[in-house]
């Protein structure tokens, strides 16, 4: 016995390698789903903010990533865009980086074909601008100054989803997804501040915290903090609904946990085996 709990301390990295790669994929491939307690916080806020805001709103949904930040963001794209569009909410997308036109097309088309939603009636998607701040500050004198046709060229002012608005302070709420600069810090200072518009947020998990004293100052409606974040809004928004479309956030968030669990075992090995080799070493002196 003395010498397997030893050996544990050698087991080949290859080993722990293809252990670790188990450990993920199988969970995504079972599409396993771990119960997600969702308690106070900056994701129910963040839920709570949306669910307030009437029908027949207007929100302005700016996609600032890129697909190096697709697994966390992307979920939280899909979730918000079912949120709004179930509760008959408008919305005008963008975005201050490149990539992000496709991948907040790709998220809002998928969901607007399961609820019936039509674009340029219910949602749009203005495309990109370079500029960040300063582009901003633009749009809240005059959006179509800035866009006038949308990522496809048509023009911004024949669709039925720009009617009665023309500045960002005709906005009921601005939601960023932010991987970076420019993102939630230039809406917060440029569009909240400025205009007095609730603005609302997701990031990755490494920036979350950079983002708290926003929430703390009242600067931030709600906050999206990495895959956690995603499930939580994925969970919430899927309470009450008949056959729930299949998210990504939950099922990653399985993997992550037992990646977790996996790591903590192999830790708690090798240090089983640290300890029974440095015991027998002193047994011998």
């Amino acid at each position: 016995m003395a010498t397997f709990v030893e050996n544990l301390g050698r087991i080949d990295r290859r080993i722990i390698f293809i252990v670790m790669a188990l450990s993920v994929v199988v969970p995504l491939a079972m599409r396993l789903s771990l119960p997600i307690p969702i308690g106070e916080g900056p994701s129910k806020d963040m839920y709570d903010a949306v669910e307030a805001l009437p029908s027949g709103s207007t929100v302005l949904l700016s996609f600032d990533y890129d697909p190096s930040t697709m697994p966390e963001l992307q979920p939280m794209a899909v979730a918000l865009s079912q949120h709004l569009m179930r509760k008959d909410i408008k919305i005008v997308s963008l975005a201050l980086w490149p990539m992000g036109v496709s991948l907040g097309n790709e998220a809002m088309r998928s969901v607007a074909d399961s609820l019936g939603k039509e674009e340029y009636t219910d949602w749009v998607n203005l495309g990109y601008k370079t500029g960040g701040g300063v582009l901003i500050v633009r749009m809240g004198s005059d959006i179509q100054s800035v866009f006038p046709v949308d990522y496809d060229g048509n023009p911004v002012g024949d669709m039925p989803v720009m009617d009665g608005i023309s500045r960002l302070s005709d906005f009921d709420m601005i939601l960023s997804l932010s991987a970076g600069d420019p993102g939630v810090p230039a809406w917060v200072m440029m569009a909240g501040d400025r205009y007095n518009i609730p603005i609302g947020g997701g990031c990755t998990a490494v920036s979350a915290p950079q983002f708290y004293p926003y929430l703390g100052t009242g600067q931030m409606v709600g906050l999206l903090g990495g895959l956690k974040g995603a499930a939580d809004y994925e969970t919430m928004v899927r309470v009450g609904v008949e056959n729930p479309p299949a998210g990504t956030a939950t099922p990653g968030m399985a993997a992550q946990s037992v990646a977790h669990l996996v790591i903590m075992l192999f830790i708690i090995l090798g240090n089983i085996s640290y300890l029974a080799g440095k015991k027998k070493k002193g047994g011998a002196k």
